[in-house]
């Protein structure tokens, strides 16, 4: 049995009650394979697998609360700092009644690899609480985020671990971290990024992933000799990440005439009028189902479990951009049946390993990996890190340039050693190496920690 074969092996039947985290591992040790080869003794009297598989901490607490009528409330916080070795910890803190410990580990060791893939001196780590912010009053989510902090804070710091906002964390609750963190610390350090811009928040965060996902997508297209002027384009979800996308995708020529959310999507032949999405989404926080009341050449369907949703509309480029495991082999086979040349993922893990590998197939697809695809957002969330240190600020131009050429980087990278392993077109490995190397080679360098 080979080391990767081993390591995994034993992932499995350890791990076997989480299986996102079990996917995550198995989808980057099997695609590992050619470089673990290469060093095979090196790595393995390091155990250097087995480091890199399990979490540095795994940090589980309770978070009470009162809500708005007196009654108290105990919830779950995480916070897997998974590894170091490049930087301090970095990633999102996401509100979800759904979250557990093994999506927590799945998502933190993804961030390794992604925040690797940047360039940047960042370690890899993903937090947050069962706790459902939908139908909550200000006071209420205040009141959360406050005692959350208030066990939270002895374990982060500008240097040691950086949060950021995630599903169900935007702006008033990172500002609502922020002040707790300030008020015991007594440190107004950029522990946290996705910050508003009167406190050291950084200009694009909040367009970063969205933007990002489109930028190296057009790195993918342009290498083939094509771009996204003239491609019809599908967008699933309807939060920060797909409006940015949508708008970029649209900003390059593109013609986006589908978009989602957790109810149904919309279909749009004259193509998505992005204001009104945002009009609905983030001013009325509504139902996209409200699109077609305004577009009436529009078209609204209710997603039912099984059937193909958004994924049955024919397109060039194909932007997952919602949720992990949205896309199965069936609507994946319908996507290629339809002529889809490009997808490229704007969430983590949207597509299930079936997927990915009938993409892979056929040879003709391309297909940019989360990891690498949807990096724009920490990218920019190490920007702000930057320029907290440096204690000033860039304009808007200055940040997105320089996240252009982190997304344009992370192409190159990944390209180039999908062709260095004789895979050209396989960016699953090319950019799963690409990380893995940076993060070996500094483990390696620290000794056995």
């Amino acid at each position: 049995m080979s080391y990767t074969n081993s390591v995994l092996k034993m992932m499995e039947e350890k791990y076997a009650g989480q299986p996102l985290f079990v996917q995550a591992c198995r989808g980057v040790l099997n695609s590992l394979e050619p470089a673990i080869k290469a060093n095979e003794t090196v790595y393995k009297q390091n155990a250097l697998l087995e480091r890199m598989v399990e979490p540095d901490r795994q940090i589980i607490f309770r978070i009470p609360w009162v809500d708005d009528k007196g009654q108290a409330h105990v919830n779950v916080g995480y916070r897997i700092q998974f590894n170091n070795a490049i930087g301090p910890y970095k990633g999102g803190m996401r509100y979800s009644p759904s979250i557990d410990i093994g999506e927590m580990k799945f998502l933190a060791f993804e961030q390794c690899f992604k925040n690797s893939l940047t360039g940047l001196p960042m370690g890899g780590g993903k937090g947050g609480a069962d706790f459902d912010p939908k139908g909550k009053s200000e006071q209420e989510i205040f009141r959360f985020t406050q005692s959350m902090i208030m066990e939270l804070y002895r374990h982060v710091g500008a240097d040691i671990d950086v949060p950021a906002g995630d599903k169900g964390v935007g702006a008033r609750e990172i500002g609502y971290m922020y002040g707790t963190y300030k008020k015991i610390t007594k440190l107004p350090e950029g522990w946290i990024t996705g910050k508003g811009l009167d406190y050291g928040g950084s200009l694009i965060r909040k367009q970063a992933t969205g933007y990002g996902t489109v930028y190296l997508c057009q790195e993918m297209l342009k290498e083939q000799g094509t771009c996204f002027k003239g491609k019809t384009v599908i967008v699933s979800g309807s939060g920060n990440v797909s409006i940015y996308a949508v708008e970029k995708a649209q900003e390059f020529g593109g013609k986006v005439v589908a978009m989602s959310d957790s109810a149904g999507w919309v279909y749009d032949k004259d193509g998505i009028d992005l204001e009104l999405i945002k009009k609905i989404k983030e001013v009325d926080r509504a139902r996209i189902s409200e699109y077609v009341k305004t577009r009436k050449g529009a078209e609204y369907h209710e997603t039912k479990k099984g059937d193909l949703g958004i994924w049955s509309v024919k397109c060039d480029i194909a932007l997952p951009c919602a949720t992990q495991n949205e896309i199965d082999l069936k609507q994946a086979k319908e996507l290629i049946k339809n002529g889809v040349i490009a997808v490229a993922e704007g969430a983590n893990m949207p597509n299930s390993p079936e997927a990915v590998e009938a993409y892979l197939a056929t040879k003709k697809v391309l297909y940019a990996p989360g990891k690498a695809a949807n990096a724009g957002g920490v990218a920019t969330s190490g920007l702000e890190m930057t320029q907290n240190s440096m204690r000033l600020s860039w304009t808007e131009a200055e940040v997105d340039e320089k996240l252009l050429a982190i997304m344009k980087n992370i192409y190159k990278n990944m390209s180039e050693t999908a062709k260095k392993y004789k895979d050209p077109l396989n960016f699953v490995l090319g950019a799963n190496i690409a990380g893995f190397e940076k993060i070996a080679r500094a483990m390696i360098a620290h000794g056995v920690q």
